[in-house]
């Protein structure tokens, strides 16, 4: 007899129906009192069923099916909340509705791939001045539903502080409350952070290195749904957009691996990290994890991007036996579709490598943008500077490309006061040279407590500044364009609209001078310089013509020109 066959026993005797009438989903109510366009819109769902697992969506599967106000069909996944008295479960649902209007449908309980009740469902949604989520628009902007474009500026916040940190004296200053209270004071829109044994430990029954957590013997770890609801109400508080990564390359090896819920000896699937990719039941199981992120949290406009793994090709050759290109590629493939298919809200998908490309990675549909990390002394990769690599990458594949980690060092053991003064520069130069660069995110540094410590963190105001006047001059539209400087550095520039803006850059001790030729320009036009270092805009000559004449950037410095037709007005950093 399956479980289906004993659950409509169950119900018929408990509940006096004949057996071709059970009713399992007990009730549905609506908790949030006026739903609003791309605001969360909660239901709680009390069910009867047979004991099973509702982790596992192979055996109890909750969803909420609307037809939209203009006749599309929408698929919400509920996920489990709780055991209740006398045999019930209690579900919720996180929905967003991107439409304003009326949705009709019901909510359906499925036992063991069979359907096994369902309860009708109507909401009216207000409309609302709400942006929407986020979409690839181009090589340098996404945009949101209502159209409006958007730049990431921010940095990585890995994790809060672990036990270890700091030379074993952890500071509890550093957690997400700061951390993003200070970026958010800085200027950044975007931040990046993991998923693994210490920091938010959706899926490890035992974590590491870490006292804000704690083990947990269930399938997911309590401790982390709840650090991880904070998380994305501290996000939308701040309007901060969060990169979310699900897997460190470490998490499948050394000391990690051995306590991984995937590894057999702690109750998961496989013998082998290799087989996390190959075995049924692993991608199975993976399957049921991304399956409640979208139920829990997809939800969140604030959460951009879903990213599968932090540098997968160290993982692949981490190991003693390295796994094939093949078998990573047909994974991302696998679960990129799988995600695609059950997030109603398609967020953008991602992955990240270090500095080996995996063959066929870059060219899967489901990932929205490639990503590639750099580290190296003034951010020189395999391909050159950060300029040169965002160039060459981005015009791959017709997708957005990003540097999602750079920094002047790698190595942690490494004292970097030592290294001080470039540490900064490096800092400073990749947000620069990413913002007159073809990406949607600018380079996202690593290193995020040191930097908060040297009070290096609020320059990020400095670049938004600037970029923010980009995004309002050319609505999201971006072209580069020819420039010439009698200077040392190459100059980058960029049309935006009808407004051109230059940047000169010096990474010598001395002051260089020269001119400045765009041989594009006809005509008269305004033209303003802003100084990075003080964040403030001067107004300069008019210019007839296409030369600006003796143009001076200071010792190891930057310039911004801003060239604009006579009509217009405004200047960033005032």
């Amino acid at each position: 007899m399956t479980t289906l066959e004993k659950a409509r026993i169950f119900f018929a005797l408990g509940a006096g129906l004949t057996l071709s009438c059970p009713a399992q989903i007990q009730s549905v109510a609506r908790t949030t009192a006026h739903p609003s366009q791309y605001e969360r819109v909660d239901f709680a769902v009390r069910l009867r069923a047979p004991k099973l697992n509702p982790y596992r969506q192979e055996e109890v599967r909750l969803d909420l099916n609307l037809t939209a106000p203009a006749g599309g069909r929408v698929r919400v996944p509920a996920f489990f909340e709780r055991d209740a008295e006398g045999g019930v479960s209690v579900w919720d649902v996180r929905f967003a509705p991107a439409e304003a209007g009326r949705y009709a449908g019901q909510m359906d309980l499925t036992l063991e791939g069979a359907p096994a009740g369902s309860a009708p469902v109507e909401l009216l949604v207000e409309r609302s001045s709400a942006k929407g989520f986020l979409r690839p628009a181009n090589a340098w902007s996404f945009r949101f539903d209502n159209g409006e474009p958007f730049r990431g500026i921010g940095e990585n916040i890995g994790w809060e502080s672990r036990q270890a940190d700091n030379g074993g004296d952890a500071d509890r200053r550093y957690n997400y409350e700061y951390l993003l209270g200070k970026l958010a004071a800085a200027g950044g829109n975007f931040f990046r952070t993991w998923m693994c044994p210490w920091n938010l430990p959706l899926e490890w029954k035992r974590v590491n290195n870490t006292d804000r957590y704690r083990d947990d013997p269930g399938a997911l770890n309590a401790s982390a749904m709840r650090r991880m609801d904070e998380l994305v109400e501290l996000a939308e508080a701040r309007d901060l957009y969060l990169m979310l990564t699900l897997n460190n390359s470490g998490d499948l090896q050394g000391r990690e691996w051995r306590r991984n819920s995937y590894n057999k000896i702690n109750g998961g699937p496989v013998t082998e990290p290799q087989a996390f990719f190959t075995d049924a039941a692993a991608r199975a199981q993976f399957k049921n994890r991304l399956r409640y992120l979208v139920a829990r949290w997809g939800y969140s406009p604030h959460l951009a991007a879903w990213e599968f793994f932090n540098e997968i090709d160290n993982l692949m050759y981490g190991l003693p036996q390295p796994i094939p290109d093949r078998v990573v590629t047909a994974w991302h493939r696998e679960m990129g579709e799988y995600l695609k298919s059950i997030d109603p809200y398609q967020h953008m998908v991602t992955t990240s490598i270090s500095h080996r490309e995996v063959a066929g990675l870059y060219e899967i549909p489901a990932l929205d943008f490639n990503q590639l990390h750099i580290y190296g002394h003034n951010g020189v990769s395999r391909t050159g500077t950060f300029a040169t690599a965002l160039r060459a990458d981005s015009s791959r594949d017709g997708k957005p490309f990003v540097v999602g980690e750079f920094g002047f060092e790698w190595d942690w053991n490494k004292n970097f006061d030592d290294v001080a003064p470039q540490m900064s520069a490096d800092f400073k130069k990749g947000l620069w040279l990413g913002a007159f660069s073809p990406t949607p995110i600018l380079p996202m540094s690593w290193w995020w407590e040191y930097f908060d410590r040297r009070e290096v963190t609020p320059y990020l105001q400095r670049v938004r500044s600037l970029v923010d006047r980009m995004q309002k001059a050319g609505g999201g539209s971006y072209a580069e364009a020819a420039c010439d400087w009698s200077g040392a550095t190459p100059p980058l520039a960029v049309r935006c609209g009808e407004t051109y803006f230059v940047l000169l850059s010096n990474d010598s001790r001395s002051e260089i001078s020269g001119a400045v030729s765009l041989p594009a320009l006809t005509g008269t036009h305004k033209v303003e310089a802003y100084r990075p270092e003080t964040g403030l805009t001067e107004e300069w000559p008019r210019l007839a013509g296409g030369v600006i004449p003796d143009v001076a950037v200071a010792a190891t410095n930057y310039l911004a020109l801003i060239i604009s037709p006579e009509a217009s007005s405004g200047g960033a950093g005032r």
